[in-house]
């Protein structure tokens, strides 16, 4: 979405849902241990299930995640990992649902059943935007990426809500052919002990 067209009016309000959410999503060593990957102790992540999962902010995500949809002209929506679900859901609850179909992807094929990667009523002959609620090095929404890739589907762009500008995930996936759109850009990095819990 080019947000040079947007009223100074309407991109206040979007950054001011980009601050709330934050402010609800923002989780700070003093408050609770928190730790990366490898267990050593990090000064703040951002949780975006907190907010999402709560429903004050679901439906109003929802609808500025439906409109950015609507202006690339995509209705089909997928998501990896616990942070995407609450998003793939606020997109197919938002205004004009009934205009989008949303999937989500396993991290492997289910050995059973139906044995799919993606479920869900994504039509393989048309676009999908994959949903991430942070892109930081880009690694998870690449593995996604690839997964759908394999699956014979067209995945045109990452929307997420959060993009750390600090990190290279950005240029990795538009590296990949996409078009990447957040919420909101984030570029103060308090040390190197952040992150981002998506897990």
């Amino acid at each position: 979405m080019d947000r040079s067209t947007l009223s100074s009016s309407a991109r206040a309000d979007l950054v001011e849902l980009g601050r709330r959410l934050y402010d609800r999503a923002l989780i700070r060593r003093e408050d609770e241990l928190i730790t990366d990957p490898r267990g050593q102790p990090i000064g703040w992540l951002l949780d975006t299930r907190i907010p999402m999962l709560d429903g004050e902010l679901f439906s109003e995500v929802g609808a500025v995640l439906t409109r950015r949809l609507r202006d690339q002209d995509v209705h089909q929506v997928v998501g990896y990992g616990f942070g995407a679900y609450p998003l793939v859901c606020s997109v197919l609850s938002g205004p004009e649902s009934d205009a989008f179909k949303g999937g989500l992807i396993r991290d492997e094929r289910k050995e059973h059943g139906r044995r799919r990667l993606v479920e869900g009523p994504i039509d393989p002959e048309q676009p999908v935007v994959l949903l991430d609620d942070i892109i930081n090095s880009g690694r998870s929404a690449s593995r996604a990426l690839h997964l759908l890739r394999r699956e014979g589907l067209e995945v045109v762009g990452l929307l997420t809500l959060f993009n750390f500008t600090w990190s290279s995930g950005q240029t990795r996936i538009e590296n990949e052919g996409l078009w990447v759109d957040s919420l909101l850009d984030l570029n103060l990095q308090e040390g190197k002990s952040s992150g981002s819990d998506s897990a």
